[in-house]
């Protein structure tokens, strides 16, 4: 996210409201998050939501890149592979 949090949402992407009872600790939380890093509760929910409900495509590209990081491996052949495979597929069917 941009410095400040607020930079990265205008009005104009804002269409929907949505009103929420929370905890008055979790209200708190939020609340010092928010000054901590000079922006506001809102903006600090936008930002817990988008990180822990993120669009498919953001979750595609995570998942692509933590395959892309992971270290190399060991691979079976084709025909082992396709040994566990039909295997598998046996005991599904």
């Amino acid at each position: 996210m941009a410095a400040g949090g607020d930079a990265c949402y205008s009005m104009s992407m804002k269409s929907a409201r949505l009103q929420i009872l929370i905890e008055e600790a979790q209200r708190q939380r939020l609340e010092r998050a928010a000054a901590a890093r000079g922006t506001s509760v809102a903006t600090v929910v936008r930002e817990a939501i988008d990180l822990a409900l993120p669009a498919d495509s953001e979750h595609r590209k995570a998942a692509a890149e933590a395959v892309l990081a992971a270290e190399p491996m060991e691979v079976p052949g084709v025909e082992e592979l396709l040994d566990e495979l039909y295997t598998l597929r046996g005991r599904r069917a």
